[in-house]
Protein backbone atom coordinates (compact mmCIF):
# COMPACT_ATOMS: atom_id res chain seq x y z
CA UNK A 1 0.00 0.00 0.00
CA UNK A 2 2.80 2.61 0.47
CA UNK A 3 3.90 2.29 -3.28
CA UNK A 4 1.02 3.87 -4.04
CA UNK A 5 0.51 6.34 -1.55
CA UNK A 6 3.84 7.42 -2.71
CA UNK A 7 3.28 7.47 -6.79
CA UNK A 8 -0.17 9.33 -5.95
CA UNK A 9 1.99 12.44 -5.06
CA UNK A 10 3.54 13.53 -8.23
CA UNK A 11 0.16 12.42 -10.16
CA UNK A 12 -1.87 14.85 -7.51
CA UNK A 13 1.12 17.50 -8.12
CA UNK A 14 0.66 17.35 -12.37
CA UNK A 15 -3.23 17.75 -11.80
CA UNK A 16 -2.82 20.46 -9.45
CA UNK A 17 -0.56 22.42 -12.15
CA UNK A 18 -2.98 21.88 -15.25
CA UNK A 19 -5.75 22.74 -12.90
CA UNK A 20 -3.69 26.31 -11.68
CA UNK A 21 -2.49 27.05 -15.73
CA UNK A 22 -6.27 26.59 -17.55
CA UNK A 23 -7.36 28.94 -14.50
CA UNK A 24 -4.36 31.91 -14.83
CA UNK A 25 -4.89 31.23 -19.00
CA UNK A 26 -8.70 31.77 -18.50
CA UNK A 27 -7.97 34.99 -16.54
CA UNK A 28 -5.71 36.43 -18.98
CA UNK A 29 -8.45 35.51 -21.65
CA UNK A 30 -10.96 37.53 -19.65
CA UNK A 31 -8.67 40.71 -19.27
CA UNK A 32 -7.56 40.41 -22.97
CA UNK A 33 -11.50 40.44 -23.55
CA UNK A 34 -11.95 42.95 -21.26
CA UNK A 35 -9.32 45.69 -22.91
CA UNK A 36 -10.57 44.89 -26.46
CA UNK A 37 -13.95 45.64 -24.90
CA UNK A 38 -12.83 48.92 -23.13
CA UNK A 39 -10.94 50.22 -26.12
CA UNK A 40 -13.63 49.54 -29.05
CA UNK A 41 -15.82 51.52 -26.45
CA UNK A 42 -13.09 54.48 -26.37
CA UNK A 43 -12.25 54.11 -29.92
CA UNK A 44 -16.40 54.48 -30.52
CA UNK A 45 -17.24 57.66 -28.29
CA UNK A 46 -14.26 59.13 -30.19
CA UNK A 47 -15.67 58.86 -33.06
CA UNK A 48 -18.71 60.34 -32.17
CA UNK A 49 -17.19 62.80 -30.33
CA UNK A 50 -15.46 63.46 -33.69
CA UNK A 51 -18.19 64.32 -35.74
CA UNK A 52 -17.87 66.85 -37.76
CA UNK A 53 -19.32 70.56 -37.10
CA UNK A 54 -22.41 71.70 -39.35
CA UNK A 55 -21.58 75.36 -38.55
CA UNK A 56 -19.51 77.27 -41.41
CA UNK A 57 -18.09 80.58 -40.62
CA UNK A 58 -15.77 81.03 -43.47
CA UNK A 59 -17.04 83.67 -46.00
CA UNK A 60 -18.98 83.05 -48.70
CA UNK A 61 -20.31 84.96 -51.39
CA UNK A 62 -23.62 83.86 -52.73
CA UNK A 63 -25.93 85.31 -55.89
CA UNK A 64 -29.78 85.52 -54.72
CA UNK A 65 -32.14 85.64 -57.60
CA UNK A 66 -35.67 86.19 -57.04
CA UNK A 67 -38.64 86.35 -59.46
CA UNK A 68 -41.81 84.91 -60.60
CA UNK A 69 -42.11 82.73 -63.79
CA UNK A 70 -45.11 81.32 -65.62
CA UNK A 71 -44.73 77.99 -64.99
CA UNK A 72 -42.24 76.61 -62.46
CA UNK A 73 -42.15 72.93 -63.44
CA UNK A 74 -41.16 73.98 -66.88
CA UNK A 75 -38.78 76.67 -65.22
CA UNK A 76 -37.42 74.11 -63.28
CA UNK A 77 -36.86 71.92 -66.37
CA UNK A 78 -35.19 74.83 -68.00
CA UNK A 79 -32.71 75.49 -64.56
CA UNK A 80 -31.51 72.36 -64.73
CA UNK A 81 -30.36 72.36 -68.13
CA UNK A 82 -28.40 75.68 -68.06
CA UNK A 83 -25.94 74.20 -64.98
CA UNK A 84 -22.92 74.01 -67.57
CA UNK A 85 -23.76 77.88 -68.41
CA UNK A 86 -23.78 78.37 -64.67
CA UNK A 87 -20.29 76.41 -64.18
CA UNK A 88 -18.40 77.65 -66.47
CA UNK A 89 -18.98 81.42 -64.62
CA UNK A 90 -18.18 79.79 -61.16
CA UNK A 91 -21.57 79.78 -60.08
CA UNK A 92 -23.66 76.56 -58.14
CA UNK A 93 -26.47 75.65 -57.74
CA UNK A 94 -27.58 75.71 -54.19
CA UNK A 95 -31.14 76.27 -52.99
CA UNK A 96 -34.35 76.84 -54.57
CA UNK A 97 -37.59 77.99 -52.90
CA UNK A 98 -41.05 78.73 -53.88
CA UNK A 99 -43.06 81.90 -52.12
CA UNK A 100 -45.63 81.10 -49.19
CA UNK A 101 -47.92 83.42 -50.72
CA UNK A 102 -47.23 83.14 -54.19
CA UNK A 103 -45.62 79.61 -55.00
CA UNK A 104 -44.56 80.93 -58.96
CA UNK A 105 -42.22 83.64 -56.82
CA UNK A 106 -39.15 81.70 -56.75
CA UNK A 107 -35.85 82.49 -55.30
CA UNK A 108 -32.40 81.08 -56.38
CA UNK A 109 -29.59 80.71 -54.13
CA UNK A 110 -26.14 79.87 -55.76
CA UNK A 111 -22.24 79.99 -54.42
CA UNK A 112 -20.65 81.94 -56.51
CA UNK A 113 -16.15 81.52 -56.89
CA UNK A 114 -15.42 84.90 -58.30
CA UNK A 115 -17.69 87.55 -56.97
CA UNK A 116 -16.49 89.91 -60.48
CA UNK A 117 -17.31 87.45 -62.91
CA UNK A 118 -20.70 86.51 -60.60
CA UNK A 119 -21.47 90.36 -61.23
CA UNK A 120 -20.68 89.98 -65.54
CA UNK A 121 -22.53 86.85 -65.53
CA UNK A 122 -25.79 88.21 -63.66
CA UNK A 123 -25.58 90.94 -66.64
CA UNK A 124 -24.81 88.55 -69.62
CA UNK A 125 -27.51 88.33 -72.15
CA UNK A 126 -26.86 84.91 -72.31
CA UNK A 127 -28.55 84.63 -68.86
CA UNK A 128 -31.63 86.69 -69.64
CA UNK A 129 -32.21 84.43 -73.05
CA UNK A 130 -32.02 81.59 -70.68
CA UNK A 131 -34.57 83.16 -68.16
CA UNK A 132 -36.98 84.15 -71.11
CA UNK A 133 -36.53 80.29 -72.21
CA UNK A 134 -37.73 79.14 -68.98
CA UNK A 135 -40.35 81.63 -68.53
CA UNK A 136 -39.19 84.20 -65.96
CA UNK A 137 -42.06 87.03 -65.98
CA UNK A 138 -40.67 90.34 -65.65
CA UNK A 139 -37.11 91.77 -64.59
CA UNK A 140 -35.23 89.34 -61.93
CA UNK A 141 -34.31 91.22 -58.69
CA UNK A 142 -30.55 90.04 -58.44
CA UNK A 143 -28.31 90.72 -54.72
CA UNK A 144 -25.11 89.88 -53.95
CA UNK A 145 -24.20 88.42 -50.31
CA UNK A 146 -21.37 87.32 -48.16
CA UNK A 147 -22.53 84.87 -46.02
CA UNK A 148 -20.76 85.00 -42.91
CA UNK A 149 -22.49 82.76 -40.57
CA UNK A 150 -24.15 79.13 -42.09
CA UNK A 151 -25.51 75.98 -40.29
CA UNK A 152 -25.78 73.31 -43.52
CA UNK A 153 -27.26 70.62 -40.97
CA UNK A 154 -30.34 69.46 -42.71
CA UNK A 155 -33.58 69.98 -40.85
CA UNK A 156 -37.24 68.41 -40.96
CA UNK A 157 -38.53 71.92 -41.42
CA UNK A 158 -38.58 73.13 -45.10
CA UNK A 159 -40.40 76.65 -44.48
CA UNK A 160 -37.55 79.65 -44.37
CA UNK A 161 -37.62 83.25 -43.69
CA UNK A 162 -35.30 85.07 -45.72
CA UNK A 163 -34.94 89.34 -44.02
CA UNK A 164 -32.86 92.09 -44.86
CA UNK A 165 -32.52 95.66 -42.94
CA UNK A 166 -29.81 97.60 -42.49
CA UNK A 167 -27.67 98.25 -39.70
CA UNK A 168 -25.60 100.99 -38.50
CA UNK A 169 -22.83 99.01 -37.60
CA UNK A 170 -22.30 95.77 -39.33
CA UNK A 171 -19.70 94.22 -35.61
CA UNK A 172 -22.50 96.06 -33.07
CA UNK A 173 -24.93 94.27 -34.69
CA UNK A 174 -23.51 90.98 -34.51
CA UNK A 175 -23.09 90.62 -31.18
CA UNK A 176 -25.92 91.60 -30.16
CA UNK A 177 -27.66 89.35 -33.02
CA UNK A 178 -25.54 86.23 -31.81
CA UNK A 179 -26.46 86.86 -27.95
CA UNK A 180 -29.93 86.00 -29.21
CA UNK A 181 -29.88 82.62 -30.44
CA UNK A 182 -31.57 80.72 -27.36
CA UNK A 183 -34.53 83.90 -27.73
CA UNK A 184 -35.07 83.28 -32.16
CA UNK A 185 -35.36 79.03 -30.97
CA UNK A 186 -37.54 80.00 -28.05
CA UNK A 187 -40.15 81.82 -30.38
CA UNK A 188 -40.38 79.06 -33.63
CA UNK A 189 -36.77 80.25 -35.42
CA UNK A 190 -33.86 78.30 -35.82
CA UNK A 191 -31.05 80.32 -37.41
CA UNK A 192 -29.62 79.03 -40.90
CA UNK A 193 -27.09 81.58 -42.43
CA UNK A 194 -26.32 85.30 -42.04
CA UNK A 195 -24.35 87.54 -43.59
CA UNK A 196 -24.02 90.99 -45.35
CA UNK A 197 -23.82 92.66 -48.77
CA UNK A 198 -20.59 92.06 -50.67
CA UNK A 199 -20.11 95.92 -51.10
CA UNK A 200 -21.79 96.98 -48.00
CA UNK A 201 -21.96 95.45 -44.45
CA UNK A 202 -24.60 98.01 -43.24
CA UNK A 203 -27.21 95.88 -45.86
CA UNK A 204 -27.92 92.90 -43.36
CA UNK A 205 -29.71 89.09 -44.24
CA UNK A 206 -30.50 86.68 -42.19
CA UNK A 207 -32.20 83.38 -43.45
CA UNK A 208 -34.14 81.16 -39.88
CA UNK A 209 -36.27 78.17 -40.77
CA UNK A 210 -39.59 78.44 -39.30
CA UNK A 211 -40.27 75.57 -36.45
CA UNK A 212 -43.38 77.01 -34.94
CA UNK A 213 -44.92 79.50 -37.65
CA UNK A 214 -47.51 80.90 -34.73
CA UNK A 215 -44.79 81.55 -32.30
CA UNK A 216 -42.33 83.22 -35.48
CA UNK A 217 -45.30 85.28 -36.35
CA UNK A 218 -45.67 86.47 -33.20
CA UNK A 219 -42.61 87.46 -32.27
CA UNK A 220 -42.20 89.60 -35.60
CA UNK A 221 -44.47 91.56 -34.32
CA UNK A 222 -43.38 91.87 -30.51
CA UNK A 223 -41.88 94.60 -28.49
CA UNK A 224 -39.21 92.61 -27.46
CA UNK A 225 -38.28 92.29 -30.83
CA UNK A 226 -38.49 96.23 -31.30
CA UNK A 227 -36.33 96.55 -28.66
CA UNK A 228 -33.48 93.52 -29.48
CA UNK A 229 -33.38 95.86 -33.38
CA UNK A 230 -32.97 98.84 -31.45
CA UNK A 231 -30.30 97.81 -28.96
CA UNK A 232 -28.37 96.04 -31.97
CA UNK A 233 -28.58 99.48 -34.23
CA UNK A 234 -31.10 98.05 -36.98
CA UNK A 235 -32.06 101.55 -39.28
CA UNK A 236 -34.41 100.27 -41.38
CA UNK A 237 -37.97 97.84 -41.06
CA UNK A 238 -37.07 93.92 -42.05
CA UNK A 239 -38.29 92.91 -45.72
CA UNK A 240 -39.24 89.00 -44.89
CA UNK A 241 -39.92 86.86 -48.03
CA UNK A 242 -41.31 83.89 -46.55
CA UNK A 243 -40.50 80.31 -49.09
CA UNK A 244 -40.48 76.84 -49.05
CA UNK A 245 -37.51 75.29 -50.21
CA UNK A 246 -37.96 72.68 -52.61
CA UNK A 247 -34.71 72.10 -53.63
CA UNK A 248 -30.65 71.93 -52.18
CA UNK A 249 -28.15 71.00 -54.34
Amino acid sequence: MKPSIFLSKPLLAVVLFFVASCGSQGDKESTDTTSTADSTTTATTDKTNSAPSTITTTPQDMMVVTHKVADFKKWMTSYDAHDSMRLANGVHSYVIGRGLKDSNTVLVAVKVDDITKAKAFAKDPSLKKAMQKGGVVGAPVINFTTMTFQDTARINYDLRSRTTFKVKDWDRWKKSFDSSHQTKRDNGLVLRAYGHDVDDNHKVTVVTALVDTAKAYAWWKSDELKKLREASGATSQPERFIYHMVKRY
